[in-house]
Order: structure tokens, then C-alpha cells, then sequence
């Protein structure tokens, strides 16, 4: 009997559809950080439990990043455990929630938000401050599933895009930049895309430009984004994730001027869950006949 390990939490239902679907097999509800030798785990368990699980011959990740894992050994007894993640599967949230902070930006939403809390009247005033999206100049730097789907929604937009893909040209970029009134950024961590986005990068920037950071925190200096934010250089930024997380009380992004925090819920949806446990199961099926796994990572390219 295949012996898997779930570590996420779930409600009883969810836990009752997994026990049903995966008939044939012993399912065990755990902890991250509680020791596993389970062949298959669902979740993610610390990577000091995954170091120690000898027998693990598959791991099914409930998210698209990896890092934490990336210095694990993974070779095993019977041969190098497979670790698949669900890459693709936040494409539709992440870029809708891109758009929604660029118009939220654009259209004066969320300065209109605090004024409401503060029960302030401005009224015309905020008019002149309004920006159209419509025939911006947008980067997207990252042409994966999520920026691939945000190239779809500004369609009606007629927005000018310039995508940059995994051979991507520095020059090219900084061209780019800067021409562009809205960038958004969606790369994995990995070595060359580290600090990329650092002091000299983020001041090539057109003046009064947007950026959007949906990838990962590493990807940028937050230092020099934060000080772009204060003196106005840049319109403003919807930021995701960031180098640490939660973010601390300390961090000068909660001081930023037109700045939307999302605190890495931009893949969020009603049903997220459930349609985890799905790829799961689809995956399950796959790895009990001996058929290839879907969202396999590759550790060496980074994603």
C-alpha cells in the first residue's frame, strides 16, 4: 500500500475527499515540521523533514516556488525523489491582481480608499491626479503563465508590450525601462535574477513609472525601490512578496507613497484548495501507473 503524507491544512471534507479518492492508498494528515517517512508527501514540509525522509519518492509542493528545497539532496535508496510544484497554477489570480493594482493606481482607487477612511472629502482636486491605462508602454519581465495571461487582459487596453523571456538582454531591458510607464516583474529566484532590479536598474526608470513585483522578493533592491517611492522619481508599486515576510513594522514600504502592499496574496482565490487537492490527485493517478509527472522542477534551471 502506498503509504502518503499530507501536510496543509484541511478542512474535514477536503480531508475526506482525499482519503476517497486515493483508495489503494494509507493517507497520513501531519504537520510540516513533524517527522515523515511517507513515499509520498502532499504539502510543504520543512525542508529538515524532507532531508530526513528517506523513503520519499515523490513530493507534490502546493506552491509554485521552491527555494527552500533547492540545496536538498535527493537522491534515495531507490533512486532521485521527484518534486513537482504547481506551476501555471496562479497565473489567473497573480495577473488579475497585477491589473487591479496598476488600475488601482491609475484611477486614484487607493488614494480614494484612504480618504474614505479618513471620511475626507477632496473631491475635483483628485481628478487631475487620474491616469489612463490605455496605450501605455508595459514591460513584463518574466513571459511565463502569469505574465503570458496579463499580456491577455490588457489587450483591451491597446497597452504596448515589451516582453522579456528567459533570454533576456540587459541592454535591451534598460531600453525598455526606460520608455516604460508600467513594468511587472513575475521571475523566480535564481541566481541571475538576484538583486536585479538594484539602485542603478531602478533609476533607468521613466519618471512617474509603476512597478509591479509578483515574482519574488529577491529580485529587487528594496532600499533603493523604497527611496524611488519617497522622492517621487517613481508613480508608484504594487508589491507582492517581498525579502522578508511578514513584513516587518519597520519596513519603509509601509511609508511608501501609492504603493499597494498584497502581502503574497496575489495567487489567492475562493477554491484554492480544492483545486490543489485536484492537481494533486491528477498527479497521484499518474505517479501509481508509472506516467510522467506534471510541473516537474528542474533545481538546476531554477523553476
Amino acid at each position: 500500500m502506498l503509504d502518503v503524507a499530507v501536510c496543509l491544512p484541511l478542512s474535514e471534507s477536503q480531508r475526506r475527499r482525499l482519503v476517497a479518492a486515493a483508495a489503494g492508498c494509507s493517507i497520513r494528515f501531519q504537520k510540516e515540521k513533524e517527522p515523515c517517512d511517507s513515499a509520498v508527501v502532499f504539502g510543504n514540509p520543512s525542508p529538515g523533514v524532507v532531508a530526513g525522509n528517506r523513503a520519499l519518492r515523490w513530493l507534490q509542493l502546493e506552491s509554485v516556488g521552491f527555494g527552500e528545497y533547492a540545496a536538498l539532496d535527493w537522491t534515495r535508496p531507490g533512486g532521485t525523489a521527484q518534486v513537482t510544484n504547481l506551476a501555471g497554477f496562479f497565473a489567473d489570480p497573480v495577473a488579475q491582481s497585477a491589473l487591479a493594482g496598476i488600475l488601482g493606481l491609475y484611477r486614484g482607487v487607493s488614494r480614494l480608499a484612504v480618504l474614505k477612511e479618513r471620511s475626507e472629502w477632496v473631491g475635483d482636486p483628485v481628478r487631475e491626479d487620474l491616469r489612463l491605462l490605455t496605450g501605455a508602454s508595459v514591460v513584463l519581465f518574466g513571459h511565463g503563465a502569469t505574465n503570458m495571461r496579463l499580456e491577455e487582459l490588457l489587450a483591451p487596453f491597446r497597452c504596448r508590450i515589451t516582453a522579456f523571456s528567459r533570454r533576456w538582454v540587459p541592454e535591451a531591458l534598460d531600453r525598455a525601462l526606460a520608455e516604460a510607464d508600467v513594468v511587472v516583474a513575475t521571475v523566480p529566484d535564481t541566481p541571475e535574477t538576484r538583486g536585479l532590479f538594484d539602485s542603478a536598474r531602478i533609476a533607468r526608470f521613466r519618471q512617474g513609472a509603476l512597478f509591479c513585483n509578483f515574482g519574488r522578493g529577491t529580485l529587487v533592491d528594496e532600499e533603493a525601490l523604497a527611496a524611488a517611492l519617497m522622492e517621487g522619481r517613481l508613480g508608484g508599486a504594487v508589491i507582492d512578496v517581498t525579502r522578508e515576510e511578514p513584513l516587518p513594522t519597520s519596513h519603509p514600504f509601509w511609508r511608501c507613497p501609492n504603493t499597494i502592499l498584497t502581502q503574497h496574496s496575489g495567487g489567492g482565490s475562493v477554491g484554492e484548495v480544492d483545486r490543489k487537492i485536484g492537481v494533486f490527485l491528477a498527479n497521484l493517478s499518474r505517479f501509481r501507473s508509472g506516467a510522467p509527472l506534471v510541473g516537474l522542477v528542474d533545481f538546476a534551471r531554477g523553476y
